[in-house]
């Protein structure tokens, strides 16, 4: 199934979309704008990779696909955990121990 330039826009300008409303909502006085673009692309880079892989036009093909799907992912859950680690490093030593 070949996926129409229409369809692969549309899912581009929504990752496009989604990605530009993370990043507005991340304080940058707790996460740098660098970290959050960066999970911003590597969602997007899921998205395609999924595409890619969905398509499964031969075996390379799929391979591919699910290396691109598995290290994206890898990329976007660690960007996720950093960002977990500094706002805990901004909490007041009283909220740590409870």
């Amino acid at each position: 199934m070949q996926l129409d330039i229409l369809t692969a826009l549309f899912v581009f300008m929504l990752a496009a979309f989604l990605g530009m409303d993370i990043i507005r909502r991340v304080s940058r006085l707790l996460h740098t704008p660098l970290m959050s673009l960066t999970n911003a692309i590597s969602s997007v880079a899921v998205i395609g990779a999924l595409i890619v892989t969905g398509q499964s036009e031969d075996t390379l093909t799929t391979v591919l696909g699910a290396v691109a799907v598995f290290a994206s992912t890898t990329n976007v859950v660690s960007g996720y955990m950093i960002t977990d680690r500094m706002l805990r490093m901004f909490k007041r030593r009283e909220d740590r121990q409870s």
